[in-house]
Formats: C-alpha cells, structure tokens, sequence
C-alpha cells in the first residue's frame, strides 16, 4: 500500500477501494494514468465471512478478495492512501480538489466516488451482532449455505413479501414476521401467493432473537406473559432487509443531479457511469442500489475505460489546437 500523495496532481482520483474502486484503478493503472485510490478500510461486507456468486472467486472470503485487488493494482503503479476524504471541489480549470481527512490535498483531472452505501439495520436486540452470519439479507449471496434451514424473515415493508417468496426457492420451511408490517397491509395476491408457496405468516412484534452457544436458535415475540417474554419459534437463519443509505455527500456537494428511488437517491448517470457533473464518475453502490461484488467490480472496470478514453481524446484535441 503507497502512502505517497506528496506529488498531489494525478490523472485520477478513486474515491472508496471497494470492489468497484479497486477495478476502475486496475483499468486506469494498466492504462498507464496515474492514480491514486483513497480508500477509508470500512467495507460495506465487512462482517461477512464469503462472497458467492464471484466466478472465479465463489466463496473467497471479502478481506482476502480487497487484500488481492490492492496487490494487482499496485503492479501497475496506482497508489493507495488509507484515508478519509472529506471535502472536493472544482476549479475554473475542470480540476478537482480532494481533501483528505488526514490533512492532505490532491487534484485530479477526473474524479470516481465509489463511496458505496451503508445498512442501517432493523432495531431488534441481537440483530446486529449476528449480521452477515446466521442474520442475513440476500438468498443469491447467502442462501445457498441457508438451504433447508428453519427461515424467518423479518418484515421491515411490503416489500418483505418479495422477499420472503424468493427465499422459498432455498428452503420450504419459510416464516413472515410481519414485526413492522400490519395483516392489513398485505394484498389478496400477496396472501395467495404466501399460501401456495408454503409461507407461514407470523403477526407481531419481534422482541430479540435468541441466541445459544454463538448461533441463531430462535426468534422471539413481544409480549404473552406478565413478564413480557412472548412467544419463541425455532428458527436457524433470519433474512432481515438493512434499509441502504447511499453515501452521497460527495456527489451532493460536487452538484451532480440526484434521482429519488425505493431505495434513497442515487445519482443520474450514463451507461458508463458519468454523472452530471463532467469528469465526475460514480461505480458501484454509489451509482445504484443492487451492486453485488461481481457488478459493482464490472461497473468499475467500464468507468474506469471510458475515464482513460475521454483523457485520451481530450489531450488529443487540446494538441490539435496548439
């Protein structure tokens, strides 16, 4: 890992060395640009234990997966900073400038956010600690290693429905704890559908889950006896949904123009990943929500081309008119 940022001019800075930043780096680096990754060491997977669905890569665990990028990148001379930005602007001169929580400035001729998103979880005691383990949120990321286990699926919105129809393609033993989400509130169809699936609906509040010799066993209900403690269903995973907040605060304070989603605001961005703002590229979970590792890395490396073509040309025409 290059701490070197004394000479703070490069042809691009990445912003987050995620899957995405480490990819459009990678691109950049074999392109021979110079480029610098800022990167805070605060992966989004963290407390995952593997990442599926990666060909080439299934079951590697998410440390070892980054601790590789930064290997390959670093073969092709892209630095990396451990740190944390915390103001940009721009120039009259279509430059940017970086500010890093360390103290330091850099510039650049483009500028790629690959900030990601982060889960704000469910408030249910014992959630947290068990997240990325036996707590989980995606059956295409976890739910083959959940197969035929007790499932519950905790309701934070209707659209926990989907969700726990999806589940039932990894296990036929799938409970609905509508937690948040009142009987009204789901449709006929949803109904129908729950029944023929084999979805047992579970109204209530949850209190906790409940814990034995460091694994899920169960989840618990509010109320039911003078001492508060309701009733326990026997469950071994949980699919729990953390609502996303896109780590924007970059993109905002640079003007690039923000949509409203289901799923908060992302920014409007063209097939490569350019925003609003020209030289302003957003990879990965900063562009859009459903970013697996697999595409937000794809995401990078298309920003990360497109980024050296348009340097490219631009110098290319800045020639012409000399």
């Amino acid at each position: 890992m290059t701490q070197n940022t004394e000479n703070g001019r490069y042809e691009v800075v990445v912003v987050g060395g995620g899957a995405a930043g480490l990819s459009a780096a990678l691109v950049l680096g074999r392109a021979r640009r110079r480029t610098l990754v800022v990167d805070a060491g605060e992966p989004r997977n963290a407390p995952s234990a593997h990442m599926q669905g990666y060909l080439s890569r299934d079951g590697m665990s998410p440390a070892e997966f980054l601790a590789v990028g930064r290997e390959e990148i670093a073969r092709y001379g892209v630095e990396l900073v451990r740190d944390r930005v915390v103001d940009a602007d721009k120039d009259e001169n279509e430059e940017f400038t970086v500010v890093l929580a360390s103290g330091g400035t850099v510039r650049a001729r483009q500028l790629v956010i690959a900030t990601g998103l982060r889960d704000e979880l469910p408030d249910v005691p014992g959630l947290a600690e068990r997240f990325g383990r036996d707590v989980i949120h995606c059956p295409y990321c976890h739910g083959w290693e959940a197969r035929d286990l007790p499932t519950g699926v905790l309701a934070s919105s209707a659209l926990s429905v989907h969700q726990a129809l999806m589940v039932t393609q990894w296990s036929k033993d799938v409970r609905l704890f509508l937690h948040e989400v009142s009987e009204s509130e789901l449709t006929d169809t949803d109904l129908r559908r729950l029944s023929a699936a084999g979805v047992t609906v579970v109204p209530g509040k949850v209190a906790e889950l409940v814990v034995a010799d460091d694994r899920l066993t169960g989840v618990r209900l509010a109320g039911g006896t003078p001492s508060g403690g309701g009733t326990v269903h026997d469950r071994a995973v949980l699919y729990a949904a953390p609502r996303a907040v896109p780590n924007n605060e970059l993109l905002l304070k640079l003007g690039a123009e923000l949509q409203q989603t289901p799923f908060g605001a992302y920014p409007v961005i063209d097939e490569r990943g350019l925003t609003t703002v020209p030289g302003l590229w957003a990879a990965g979970n900063a562009g859009g929500f459903a970013e697996q590792v697999i595409n937000a890395a794809s995401r990078g490396y298309r920003a990360g081309a497109a980024i050296n073509g348009d340097l490219l040309f631009a110098d290319l025409d800045a020639a012409v008119r000399v």
